[in-house]
């Protein structure tokens, strides 16, 4: 893929998007083509790095036992102690409150047993659990700081019931430079995840928000 093809797209993107009262988001569409999703070997499902965030806050919950609480405390949004588990066990409107107001939630590894009893069946379903594959399973001793960084660059990339692919990878207040950046780590992270990489690819498009779809390739 090449940069200044991607550049040039973005900004037809931005031309044939009109001015809104807010910031709109750049994403980036692959439509897919000779693959079977029925077959769980070729579905997409993974996280993806990008090379910059989004421009988009993620907000990330920890969910610790006492030897994190103050690495936590001192790097993520939010902390649930292990001892309030329970509250929340019972309380599934303050669960559900929670998992719509974070993107991510990291857990102490040694009360992941806890956790999937206290918060699975309101997370699990909005593919919120802690996840090992994001780096979001982690011991009773680590540095979260590096973490929580990488996390603020990290889409969820999906393809599993139908063949296209949709991702976050930047905001119209971001230079062309960087969204283009995180376009093609985007799309090379999802070639190596498709069975005939280039092969599986129908078209890739851009689009703002609200604005109209431009075709890269």
């Amino acid at each position: 893929m090449n940069k200044n093809e991607v550049i040039d797209a973005l900004n037809k993107a931005r031309e044939k998007s009109e001015k809104r009262n807010f910031v709109q988001s750049f994403d980036v569409i692959i439509n897919l083509k000779d693959i079977d999703l029925k077959k769980p070997e070729q579905q997409v499902d993974f996280f993806g790095t990008l090379q910059h965030e989004t421009g988009k806050k993620l907000r990330i919950c920890a969910l610790v036992g006492p030897e994190l609480e103050k690495e936590a405390k001192e790097v993520c949004d939010s902390v649930i102690m292990q001892a309030d588990f329970p509250n929340y066990a019972k309380d599934k409107k303050a669960s559900k409150k929670l998992a719509k107001s974070h993107d991510f939630f990291i857990a102490q590894s040694n009360v992941m047993p806890q956790i999937a009893g206290a918060f699975g069946k309101v997370l699990g379903p909005k593919g919120k659990m802690p996840n090992p594959k994001a780096g979001c399973v982690i011991p009773p001793k680590t540095n979260l700081r590096p973490l929580y960084e990488r996390l603020q660059k990290t889409v969820k990339i999906s393809a599993k019931t139908t063949p296209i692919i949709q991702c976050l990878v930047g905001k119209e207040s971001m230079d062309n430079e960087k969204v283009a950046d995180n376009i093609i780590a985007v799309y090379e992270q999802i070639m190596h995840h498709l069975p005939n990489e280039k092969a599986n690819v129908k078209s890739v498009l851009i689009k703002t928000t609200m604005g109209e779809p431009v075709r890269l390739n």
